[in-house]
């Protein structure tokens, strides 16, 4: 039985989270990919509204309650088609040229990158945007919610 850390790929994988380079910039592009991949869940969400609107006329204002849940559903398949897919990153991670990686050399699933999705909405609702300085006192530069997770955004290519 092979040990765990001692394939060569993943001592490579380990080695390449230990670069600098791996880090460099990635606070301003993940603030970056950020404000797009939102920008983006806001426009998936005007057709959903629509949906949603006609049909509350058709059952009388029951359909209304939908609402509610909107925004919360498009962003969970949003983070897991996208963060959980092939290519480990959202459109806008993809723009800003970074992508997700867990610490153990593993793949990032849809549960994981929803997840992850959720823990950042929970810890800035209790810690608001103060979450952001836990990135200044981290070496890879982690948030709260990638500690928790084993998680770390990493530069994908040179981009932006």
């Amino acid at each position: 039985m092979s040990d765990y850390t001692a394939t060569p790929l993943r001592e490579m994988h380990a080695q390449s989270l230990d670069a600098p380079r791996a880090y460099s910039g990635v606070r301003t592009r993940r603030m970056l990919s950020f404000v797009f991949d939102y920008t983006m869940v806001l426009l998936l969400s005007v057709p959903a509204a629509i949906i949603i609107f006609v049909l509350g006329i058709l059952s009388l204002g029951l359909a209304w309650g939908l609402y509610a849940f909107l925004l919360p559903l498009i962003a969970i398949l949003y983070l897991a088609f996208t963060m959980g897919g092939e290519k480990q990153a959202t459109p806008g991670m993809r723009m800003a040229g970074i992508r997700v990686a867990r610490l153990d050399g593993g793949r990032v699933d849809p549960p994981l990158a929803v997840l992850h999705g959720v823990l950042f909405w929970a810890a800035n609702a209790v810690l608001t945007p103060f979450i952001l300085l836990i990135g200044l006192f981290t070496p890879r530069k982690q948030l709260l919610h990638d500690l928790l997770l084993g998680t770390v955004i990493v530069r994908d290519r040179e981009g932006l």
